[in-house]
C-alpha cells in the first residue's frame, strides 16, 4: 500500500521552482567564473605569476563545471514519469559525485603543484603587486557566491547545487594560496606560504571525498542511520492498532527518503481499518521527518520474520467453500459469508449465517472434526445473526 508525499500538480510545481533557483544561481556563479579567470589569466601574464595564471585556468574549469550542474538540475527536477515512477533525482546524485570527483582532482592537483614548488622555491617566479589585487578581488568574490549558492542549495535541498557552493569556494581557496604566495615572497618566506598551500589543497580533496563518498551511498542504496530507523520505529508503534514493526527498510533519492515499513496487527480486523491503521503511521511518520517522499506499507496479521512465510499453496477462497461443502449434508445457503485468516500455514474459517439456518447445519465441533483430514486446515467457527 502506497501513500504519496504530495499532490502530481504539487509536486510538479515544487520541481520547476526548484530547477528555476537552481540554474538562476548557477548562471550568476558561471558569469563571475569566467569574468576571474579572464581577469586572473590576463593579469598573472602582464606581472609574472605562474600561479594567478593557474587559478585562472581554475576559474575556467569552474565555468565548465557550472555547465554541467545546470544540465543536471534540470533533468534531476523533471516529474516523475513512465520509466522513472520516483523521478529523477538519483540523476543529481550523480553529478554531485561527479562534482566531487572533480573537487579531488583539484585538490590533489594543487597539492601536487605546491608540493613540487616546496621542493624546488628557487623555481618560483616573484610575482608584483597586482597579483594581490586580482587575488584579493578573486578572495572576495568567491566567498560571496560560495554563501549565496550554498543558501539557495539548502533552501531547495540539493546537494548538487551546495557541492557546487563548496567548488566556488575551491576557487577562493586557490586564490588565498596566491595571496600568501606574494605576501610570503615579497617577506623572504615563500616556503611557508607554499606549505599552508598544500594544506589547502588537502582540505580540497576532503571536501570533495564527502561529496563523493555520500553519493555513492546513495547510488548504492544506504539505508538512514540507526538513530533515524529507531524514530520511525517508535512513532509508529505510538498508533492505535499496531502491534509490532517487524521490518522497516530505507533509501534515500537526494534529499528525499523512501520507506518499506510491515506493520503487525491484529487478524480479526478488516481489511479497510488495517489500511486506516497504516494511514495513520504514514502521517505520524511525516511528522517526524518532514522529507519523506513516499511510503509503502505492508499490513501483517502475524510476524512473518520468525516463522516460515505462508504457503502459496494454502486453498484459495472457492477451494476451501468447495471442501467445507462436501462436509455438509446440504448446500451453504446463499446468503452466507466465509471469512478466512492464513495464519501460521493454516486456514481458519468464520462462518456466517442466519439464526433460522441454525439447525439445517452440524454444529462447529462436528464440523471442525470432519475437517481435520486436510492438513492446511486451522478451525472453524460458526456464527449466526439473528433480525
Amino acid at each position: 500500500m502506497n501513500n504519496p508525499l504530495t499532490p502530481p500538480s504539487d509536486r510538479q510545481s515544487q520541481l520547476s521552482v526548484e530547477r528555476s533557483e537552481a540554474t538562476r544561481i548557477t548562471v550568476v556563479g558561471m558569469i563571475l567564473d569566467a569574468f576571474l579567470g579572464v581577469l586572473k589569466v590576463i593579469t598573472g601574464l602582464f606581472f609574472h605569476s605562474q600561479a594567478l595564471i593557474v587559478d585562472g585556468i581554475h576559474s575556467f574549469s569552474d565555468v565548465a563545471s557550472d555547465l554541467v550542474v545546470i544540465g543536471v538540475m534540470r533533468m534531476s527536477r523533471q516529474e516523475p514519469d513512465q520509466d522513472h515512477p520516483y523521478g529523477h533525482q538519483r540523476i543529481e546524485t550523480l553529478g554531485t559525485m561527479i562534482l566531487g570527483s572533480i573537487l579531488i582532482a583539484v585538490g590533489a592537483a594543487l597539492a601536487w603543484d605546491n608540493t613540487l614548488r616546496l621542493l624546488n622555491p628557487a623555481a618560483a617566479i616573484l610575482p608584483e603587486w597586482p597579483i594581490l589585487v586580482a587575488a584579493l578581488i578573486s578572495v572576495l568574490s568567491k566567498e560571496w557566491i560560495y554563501r549565496y549558492t550554498r543558501r539557495v542549495g539548502l533552501a531547495i535541498r540539493s546537494d548538487l547545487i551546495v557541492a557546487n557552493a563548496w567548488h566556488s569556494r575551491t576557487d577562493a581557496f586557490s586564490s588565498v594560496v596566491v595571496l600568501a604566495s606574494t605576501a610570503g615572497a615579497m617577506m623572504g618566506y615563500l616556503w611557508l606560504d607554499i606549505l599552508a598551500a598544500i594544506i589547502i589543497s588537502i582540505i580540497i580533496v576532503h571536501i570533495g571525498w564527502k561529496f563523493t563518498w555520500d553519493s555513492v551511498k546513495e547510488l548504492v542504496d544506504t539505508g538512514l542511520s540507526p538513530e533515524e530507523t529507531e524514530l520511525l520505529r517508535n512513532t509508529a508503534m505510538t498508533i492505535e492498532g499496531v502491534r509490532d514493526v517487524h521490518e522497516l527498510r530505507s533509501r534515500r533519492m537526494g534529499q528525499d527518503i523512501l520507506l518499506d515499513i510491515h506493520l503487525v496487527v491484529r487478524p480479526e480486523i478488516s481489511v479497510s481499518e488495517g489500511h486506516q491503521i497504516g494511514m495513520n503511521v504514514a502521517a505520524a511518520m511525516r511528522g517526524a521527518m518532514d522529507n519523506i517522499l513516499d511510503i509503502n506499507f505492508h499490513v501483517d496479521a502475524e510476524r512473518d520474520d520468525d516463522q516460515a512465510p505462508t504457503s502459496e499453496e494454502l486453498p484459495d477462497r472457492e477451494k476451501v467453500r468447495q471442501v467445507l461443502q462436501k462436509q455438509l449434508p446440504v448446500d451453504l445457503p446463499p446468503n452466507s459469508r466465509i471469512r478466512l485468516h492464513y495464519l501460521k500455514n493454516h486456514v481458519h474459517m468464520e462462518l456466517f449465517l442466519e439464526a433460522d439456518q441454525e439447525h439445517q447445519l452440524p454444529d462447529a465441533p462436528t464440523l471442525n472434526q470432519r475437517m481435520q483430514d486436510y492438513t492446511w486446515f486451522g478451525s472453524l467457527r460458526i456464527w449466526y445473526s439473528r433480525s
